[in-house]
């Protein structure tokens, strides 16, 4: 008999607490923040102060990309014939090639370096030297359409030789121009992870 009395309190007891824990369906939660990451960079809505973030790219705890500062040097292959800065047609596609980079990155910068070979007094070939910058910078404002604002002419006369020799393939060599490209906030910084696929060499 006191088993059963025992049972049975046991039971209201249970039933009892089961009863208190019961959640009507009329009470509902309400979502205070957006949780979405619409541009996948995983930040959410909420969070985000950086939206339309390059998808791979490294980003802070508020969802903005991080950069990486672009300075790349090119050697244009454009050869001058002796005591000249004229600019044959030729070489106009690797002038195009950096206004086609510059238009991609519209922060960039570019200083056009000029080089002459030995021949000549330091004077003359210091003024050849700035004229042959002079006409590559030229190029790109006037065929280009590049800003002049975002371009430097600068001539070194033969003082950065890439061949100290004094043969005449080495005055060939020295009588051409560098293009540095130099910008911030302009490229994102991608980071890696182990399903990056590097890109094929070509």
């Amino acid at each position: 008999m006191k088993t059963l009395i025992t049972l049975f309190i046991g039971m209201t007891i249970i039933g009892g607490c089961s009863m208190r824990d019961i959640v009507t369906m009329d009470q509902s939660t309400t979502q205070v923040n957006d949780l979405n990451d619409n541009d996948r960079d995983g930040v959410i809505v909420a969070r985000e102060r950086c939206n339309d973030t390059v998808l791979g790219a490294t980003i802070d705890n508020y969802g903005c990309g991080k950069v990486a500062p672009i300075n790349e040097r090119h050697e244009l292959k454009i050869l001058f014939a002796n005591d000249s800065y004229f600019i044959d047609d030729q070489y106009y596609d690797q002038v195009e090639q950096i206004a086609v980079f510059m238009r991609q990155y519209p922060n960039t910068k570019v200083t056009i370096e000029g080089h002459c070979s030995k021949t000549g007094s330091y004077e003359h070939n210091l003024a050849l030297s700035q004229n042959r910058a002079n006409a590559v910078i030229a190029a790109l404002s006037e065929r280009f359409d590049i800003a002049s604002d975002r371009l430097t002419a600068i001539g070194y006369s033969y003082d950065r030789p890439v061949d100290p020799t004094h043969t005449p393939m080495a005055h060939k060599r020295n009588r051409r121009v560098i293009a540095e490209v130099t910008g911030e906030d302009t490229s994102a910084d991608m980071k890696w992870h182990i399903y990056t696929v590097d890109e094929e060499v070509k």
